[in-house]
């Protein structure tokens, strides 16, 4: 989940969000725990690479253990990992250490966080059917730009050849499983056991742990990691006996979980990343070494009361950030569009903000009402406040469109012009040579760029070669994906916002030529956006409203689409989660080399079968296994950026095929396709141990126990898991005193809509003042925003109870430019007059940035072509986070220009919290030892 670079304009918007996080640097020595860790880890890394031995002794031997650390450093209860990211990061081709690379980086976050209580190992499961389609659009592409990258580099291999180049055979260095990381794999199933072996090892050996509950929810419980952690909070939180004054940290990078974690009303969660465009960053596979930040929850609270209050109106500050995580769902998510006039690097959110306060009176209120978030009809949101919203942000569509047009064109025409003048100085240059061909641009890349290594060739060796075989594909897949540069970039036939544009558009995309075509359309186009705004916001507030729901379009309606909305009736029926092989069929291309690593044989062959009834899922052209995959890039300058217009899964029709081969899978096989329930880890001697829910597990087996005594609340039923094949390797745990059980959470409940009782919410350190005032993206001529101001920080306090009224200039005036306009349209031109000195700089990642290209963009595929490793595009869909910020020396941030805003350290609060100084919880951090 994620909407594409939140994070950068969080940050770059409110820079005080964040702090810094740091390991700590107890020195410490436990030398009895760390030796047995250390034979361990010699095991196994002597079954991975014997070759590698002496590096792992020597990393042992540095490291330091931090367990002599007192708790007065712990400042966290709780600790949250998505793991997903965390194997996204340690994996590598041909890695044979990832499984140490993945413990060692989960060492390294327990001890900068340092939880007291529990540690919650999320991995992804099977996602809702919303999700899977987007998981099939990402997995497509991959394959697409894999072949496309296969079928260059066979011509470069050629070309090498040759000149005498040789290179290493694709075998040697390719990662062979391009499609592991989903439930279901022998990969997931790996990392199961591997997760079971660590937390028992480190329950059993480390003093740091003797005291820690660990739940693990693996690749078998259905739900997204985010989802499953955030269900689990919930779930404690509506507990009686639930510490209102908990302090959460969850690791991920993926943006829903800011959403989440507001979405909670948990005043106390930090969200732990690492920090964007560190200079230290580790290659792929190998634990991290950047710095990473925490992002504190409190303070963004904070800014988001100042920011949304309306002047002269008692706000409730709970329903204030409802209400802006509803608005922030029109930008796009994993399970939506985005309203096409919304994108983020727009600042669409400074959009729809302004236009939410603007608004609010007219509206008569909040959208949103949380309370009624279990209703069966959506009556928690109020559809007409939602209308009169959308309505007075279509106002503003029709310019966005205008903008972007007019942009687009000086965009391509510099481009253009530049690579005329660029080819008229190649053709009058008498030092460049005419490649032999004349044509081809791999012929004429090797040339220019390979002549270099032509020349020290006694130096060369095979793989300094393959490295540079796999740059110039890299550089040639760039210039391919660059639809400006290459000039593939088709006639914009609809022209956005230009009169009869949405007739063009539903012509184009639709193919719909009568208005009553159009109609129909775009009825059931809002009715199903409808849907799913309300699908999404009960999978933030509470639990997935329908497993099988999803959004049938590749498109979202306009803004001023939306309307009439009263007319539709939201409901959802729950259904069931599919089968990890299942969400394994739906997910992945029909290329044979992806299936035959991922599902089993009886499987795989119903997509190549002419005669299966799900050969509809699959374009003709992907079912002849060609390269060729349609993909819409109209208004984007890469093609990487388009859609993949892909059939939608139709999961009864799905299942009807897979029952029909079930039979046939292994024993091993049928419990990868398995739905599990997270399992929890403790010392023997640890409290819950003593609970009466444990100790009656072991006298009768077939109960489910409520737990009673414990600082969580839960069911507990016997562990009778299958047997964990990854203790074959290793071996067992030399005086294992770790028990475990079947967790359940607690019943659904009504979601919490506000602040716990008794729950103390840290002094408020923001100010007016603090949020700069910027002019809506398409009010000003240009790309880049011009100087910003920030308010005197006399103007208004957060203690004060309602915000002084702002002036409201008539039309003419501001930033609209001529005409008096409605209302609305007048109030927005007022409110984006105010321009001083900039604190912001150059958004980074703008149109004209080539997006960094490798095999493993998006989190899927491959994590690098080959020796040369080529930067992934970023985690997920999550768009990279774009980095709209920069890190500068000293620890502040900052934009390309103005005033610097430093970033502070971790919060402290006075008084029964202050528990000690130093630089925050944490350890040494060094790799420990299995």
């Amino acid at each position: 989940m994620g909407i594409p670079s939140f994070f950068s304009w969080l940050v770059l918007k409110y820079p005080n969000i964040v702090s810094s996080a740091y390991e700590s640097d107890d020195d410490d020595d436990d030398d009895d725990d760390e030796e047995e860790g250390d034979d361990t880890a010699k095991e196994e890394n002597n079954r991975a690479d014997k070759e590698d031995e002496h590096d792992g002794k020597e990393e042992d031997g540095e490291k330091s253990s931090a367990t002599g650390c007192s708790e007065e450093r712990i400042i966290f209860d709780n600790l949250y990992l998505d793991m997903n990211d965390i194997i996204h990061t340690c994996s590598s081709p041909k890695n044979r250490k990832f499984l140490s690379h993945m413990v060692d980086y989960i060492d390294f976050l327990f001890w900068i966080v340092r939880p007291r209580r529990l540690l919650y190992l999320a991995v992804d499961g099977v996602a809702p059917l919303a999700k899977m389609n987007k998981l099939r659009q990402g997995y497509f592409k991959t394959t697409k730009d894999d072949t496309d990258s296969e079928i260059e580099a066979k011509l470069l291999t050629d070309i090498f050849k040759a000149q005498g180049k040789e290179v290493q055979p694709r075998e040697t260095y390719e990662f062979q499983d391009p499609t592991v990381i989903m439930p279901g794999t022998k990969f997931m199933e790996t990392i199961s056991g591997a997760l079971e072996y660590y937390i028992r090892r480190r329950i059993s050996t480390d003093p740091w742990w003797k005291d820690i509950k660990v739940i693990l929810s693996d690749a078998n419980v259905p739900g997204e990691g985010e989802d499953k952690i955030m269900s689990f909070i919930r779930a404690q939180q509506s507990m009686e006996s639930y510490d209102p004054n908990t302090r959460h940290c969850i690791y991920g990078h993926d943006a829903d979980l800011i959403m989440l974690a507001l979405a909670s009303h948990e005043v106390h969660i930090s969200i732990l990343r690492k920090k964007p465009h560190s200079t230290g960053a580790s290659p792929k596979g190998r634990p991290p070494n950047e710095p990473h930040q925490f992002l504190n929850v409190w303070v963004l609270r904070e800014y988001l009361e100042l920011e949304m209050a309306v002047p002269a109106w008692k706000h409730d500050t709970e329903r204030l950030i409802d209400d802006f995580i509803f608005i922030c769902l029109l930008m796009g998510n994993d399970y939506i569009p985005r309203i096409p006039s919304l994108e983020i690097h727009e600042f669409a959110a400074d959009l729809l903000i302004q236009v939410y306060k603007i608004i609010f009176k007219e509206m008569g209120g909040y959208i949103v009402n949380t309370e009624k978030i279990k209703d069966k009809h959506a009556a928690y949101l109020d559809v007409s406040r939602l209308e009169k919203f959308l309505q007075a942000l279509s106002l503003s569509e029709e310019k966005i469109f205008l903008k972007r047009f007019e942009l687009r064109q000086k965009l391509l025409c510099r481009i253009q012009r530049q690579a005329a003048e660029n080819e008229w100085k190649e053709r009058n240059s008498d030092n460049v040579e005419e490649s032999p061909d004349g044509s081809d641009p791999a012929s004429k890349m090797v040339l220019t760029q390979g002549s270099t290594s032509t020349c020290i060739s006694d130096k060369s060796d095979v793989e300094m070669n393959t490295g540079e075989l796999w740059r110039n594909v890299d550089d040639i897949l760039k210039d391919k994906d660059d639809l400006f540069k290459n000039g593939a970039c088709s006639h914009d036939r609809i022209r956005l916002g230009s009169p009869g544009w949405k007739s063009r558009f539903y012509r184009e995309k639709f193919s719909a030529e009568t208005c009553i075509e159009i109609g129909r359309i775009q009825t059931e186009m809002v009715q199903k956006y409808l849907e799913g705004l309300c699908w999404v916001l009960q999978c933030y507030f509470s639990e997935v409203p329908s497993w099988n729901w999803y959004y049938p379009f590749h498109y979202a309606p306009f803004a001023s689409d939306l309307k009439l909305l009263d007319q539709f009736k939201i409901s959802f029926t729950m259904g069931k989660p599919l089968k990890p092989f299942d969400q394994l069929m739906a997910a992945l291309p029909p290329e044979m080399h992806v299936l035959s690593c991922a599902l089993p044989k009886c499987y795989s062959k119903l997509i190549g079968c002419k005669e299966s009834i799900i050969q509809l899922f699959y374009p003709p052209d992907q079912i002849l296994l060609s390269p060729e995959l349609e993909i819409d890039a109209d208004g984007k300058r890469f093609l990487s950026q388009g859609i993949a217009k892909l059939p939608f899964i139709d999961d009864k029709l799905l299942l009807s095929a897979t029952k029909t081969v079930e039979k046939d899978l292994t024993v091993d096989e049928m419990v990868r396709n398995t739905i599990r329930q997270e399992r929890i880890f403790l010392r023997n001697s640890n409290n819950l141990a003593n609970d009466a829910a444990f100790v009656a597990l072991s006298d009768d087996p077939q109960k489910k126990l409520p737990i009673s005594t414990s600082d969580i609340r839960g069911w507990l039923s016997p562990d009778v898991g299958a047997p964990n094949i990854f203790f074959n390797h290793l071996g067992a745990i030399k005086d294992d005193q770790t028990i475990s059980a079947v967790f359940s959470n607690p019943e659904a409940v009504k979601p919490i809509p506000r602040l716990l009782d008794n729950v103390i919410v840290p002094d408020k350190t923001v100010t007016e003042s603090d949020i700069p005032k910027r002019p809506l993206w398409y009010t000003y001529p240009g790309a880049r925003p011009p100087p910003v101001t920030r308010k005197p920080d006399n103007l208004w306090k957060a203690s004060s109870p309602a915000m002084p009224k702002e002036e409201v200039k008539n039309g003419g005036t501001g930033w609209l430019g001529r005409g008096g306009g409605s209302v609305a349209a007048v109030a927005i031109a007022a409110e984006t007059q105010q321009i001083g000195r900039s604190s912001y700089g150059r958004e980074r990642g703008s149109a004209e940035t080539l997006p960094q290209r490798s095999g493993g963009g998006s989190g899927y595929g491959r994590g690098s072509h080959g020796v040369a490793a080529t930067q992934s595009r970023g985690g997920r869909f999550d768009g990279g986070d774009g980095g709209a910020y920069s890190s500068r020396p000293g620890g502040a941030w900052a934009g390309g220009g103005g005033a610097v805003q430093r970033e502070q350290t971790a919060w402290r609060p006075a008084g029964a919290w202050a528990r000690g100084g130093g630089r925050g919880g944490g350890g040494s951090g060094q790799p420990r030892a299995w």
